[in-house]
């Protein structure tokens, strides 16, 4: 009897080990749906593999959220177990600093896809004032302190005289989004740095570099339009002086009513953004859990279908992604089916 009742004890504790192979210390055990966090650019694309996945009858339908790039790295890099995140949404790529985060917090395994490419619009109704900006341009009317100043631009006409003498009044992503990082580095660091003085502080002084060159207005010049890119079309809409910065998707989904503005003389269009010519492209990520591969079922599958769906032909494109280079798709496909590791050295 005592022998049954220790084989019994002992499959027990195998049963409870496995299911919280994903858990953690914390984890509760296992879960039979994949969790999704991250950015809002990339959400509306996540959806939709998450809607061909479940009808494949296969799995459940993900539990998605639209937290933003910088809180869905948080939540992705607080730990391993079935009580965090699988996969992060990311418009922008991991900075070396959340990867520090994840190991610290022993989310030691973690793989990058790059998912395809988008680029960081700005726009206005089509029957707003014409307008025509340069990274520059954009930094002196939306920076907190441009060149160490304080910003007191009320006007587009009062940052330049070519510009419409209406006000400033920029809809844009908060803090926490992917395409304000994305905003901040291609954008807001290239107008800066337009000043040589303050581009010699990057090196120098890179704290007072970043107050100078990254920190954006709080006043209405600058209007945090939270995670929702949609609400800031709205908002174009009601408003034709405004102007508004998110992801090229939400532009090309709304053309009926909204423009681009130009960047240097150059439109976001698919064609600009591919070639790197227009100055807002970037990539966009999925960050997988290696951890959690084997454990909640799909996480492989779902980075699988997320690659092929971003192919030209794909249905992602109907959403406005633009495919990644055919190079850098078979590389992906390629790091789906193998899950190579993600390492520091990789990031800058």
């Amino acid at each position: 009897m005592k022998t049954k009742f220790a084989l019994i004890a002992m499959a027990t504790l195998v049963l409870a080990g496995c299911d919280n192979q994903a858990g953690g210390t914390g984890g509760g055990g296992s879960r039979d749906q994949l969790r999704i966090v991250g950015s809002s650019t990339v959400f509306p694309f996540a959806k939709a593999v998450s809607e061909y996945f479940v009808s494949s009858g296969n799995f459940k339908a993900p539990v998605l959220e639209s937290t933003g790039t910088g809180a869905g790295m948080s939540l992705f890099c607080s730990g391993v177990g079935a009580d965090t995140p699988d996969i992060e949404n990311a418009s922008r790529r991991m900075k070396a600093s959340e990867f520090e985060l994840c190991q610290k917090n022993g989310v030691t395994d973690i793989v990058e896809i790059n998912i395809g490419l988008d680029g960081i619009a700005v726009a206005q109704a089509k029957d707003g004032p014409d307008m025509a900006l340069t990274p520059k341009l954009l930094y002196e009317a939306i920076a907190a302190k441009p060149y160490g100043k304080e910003n007191t631009t009320k006007t587009w006409s009062d940052v330049d005289p070519s510009l419409p003498a209406v006000p400033i009044s920029v809809y844009g992503p908060p803090s926490t989004s992917g395409t304000r990082d994305s905003l901040t580095e291609l954008i807001m660091e290239v107008g800066c740095q337009t000043d040589p003085a303050i581009k010699a502080l990057k090196d120098s002084n890179k704290e007072e570099f970043e107050a100078i060159c990254h920190e954006i207005r709080t006043d209405t010049g600058y209007l945090d339009a939270g995670e929702n890119d949609n609400l800031i079309v709205q908002k174009l809409k009601s408003n034709p002086n405004a102007v508004g910065i998110f992801g090229y998707s939400f532009l090309e989904e709304n053309q009926d009513t909204v423009r681009g503005i130009s960047l240097s003389g150059v439109q976001p269009t698919y064609d600009a953004i591919v070639s790197g010519e227009y100055p807002g492209a970037r990539a966009m990520y999925i960050y997988l859990k290696k951890h959690h591969v084997g454990v909640i079922p799909g996480i492989q599958e779902f980075a699988t279908e997320f690659v092929k769906a971003g192919a030209r032909d794909g249905y992602l494109a109907k959403s406005g992604l633009i495919a990644a280079p055919d190079a850098t798709r078979v590389a992906m496909a390629e790091a789906a089916k193998n899950m190579p590791l993600l390492t520091k050295d990789q990031l800058k």
